[in-house]
């Protein structure tokens, strides 16, 4: 069964750019629908459907309602690690992250903790994610990585790691036309400091409660006036996001908030 939702094509299967180490988070959002019987997520060794599986995460609605871990070498299958507890229900989305430690893959599923299946294989070793079954997804993020699908251009620099906040750093290379940050997280406000004057060329505050996102810059230690207007608000509360701020002229994607340059010499 081939399954699209305005996401990803199901099956799935996609490299992990990058491979895990300690600290990486694999965030998935889906839904499964009412006659679910079971799906599948597979954290593999190699780029092909029949390498070592170092995870197998296995939801099965039969009755006996349970989700299965287990892994795959050479083949052959380990000891099934059974929880008889379901996280998910019919017809309904949910919130799925797999954080990388370095006892195990310590799952969660909506806000809540599920369980850690330890290592038996060394998370060095993923290099790729096999989706399949009865499932809806519609996004897939690795946090403190690279992420399923992407094809950066080398003037786009990746953040490796997860930075605690408030966070404040040079850009390399300063902002220039068509140079796109890519920026992960769940609640943010974003400065573009011009590092000379300390003049913010680019403020963004999403307030999630007021349902606006505010956008403003700061010359001359004035700020100017706030920006409110938006078709839509793309945050929600407590929802992981990607946030890309492109610098160019024009802006077309139905998910973009503009904002006009005040400040010419660039970061």
């Amino acid at each position: 069964k081939v399954i699209r939702n305005n996401g990803y094509r199901i099956p799935y299967f996609g490299p992990i750019y990058g491979g895990l180490r300690d600290g990486v988070s694999i965030y998935i959002q889906g839904s499964v629908p009412e006659d679910i019987t079971r799906f599948y997520i597979n954290l593999l060794c190699g780029e092909s459907e029949s390498s070592d599986i170092a995870l197998h995460f296995n939801p099965r609605f039969d009755g006996w309602d349970k989700v299965v871990f287990n892994s795959c070498q050479n083949g052959e299958w380990g000891s099934e690690d059974k929880i008889r507890s379901m996280p998910f229900s019919k017809g309904q989305a949910f919130e799925m992250v797999i954080m990388v430690t370095s006892q195990g893959y310590q799952v969660r599923v909506n806000g809540n903790d599920f369980y850690t299946f330890p290592h038996r294989i060394p998370m060095e070793c993923v290099r790729a994610m096999q989706i399949a079954g009865d499932v809806s997804i519609q996004t897939i993020n690795v946090i403190g990585g690279g992420y399923p699908g992407s094809n950066l251009e080398s003037s786009v620099h990746v953040c490796l790691c997860v930075k605690p906040v408030p966070y404040s750093n040079m850009i390399p290379g300063g902002m220039f036309p068509k140079r796109t940050i890519i920026i992960r997280g769940m609640v943010l406000a974003i400065n573009f400091v011009v590092s000379r004057s300390r003049d913010i060329a680019f403020h963004m505050n999403p307030r999630v409660r007021e349902g606006i996102v505010v956008r403003n810059s700061m010359i001359g230690g004035d700020w100017g006036q706030e920006e409110r207007e938006l078709s839509f608000n793309p945050f929600m509360e407590g929802q992981y996001f990607d946030v890309s701020p492109f610098c160019g002229s024009v802006c077309e994607s139905s998910g973009c908030l503009g904002f006009s340059h005040l400040i010419h010499t660039f970061l």
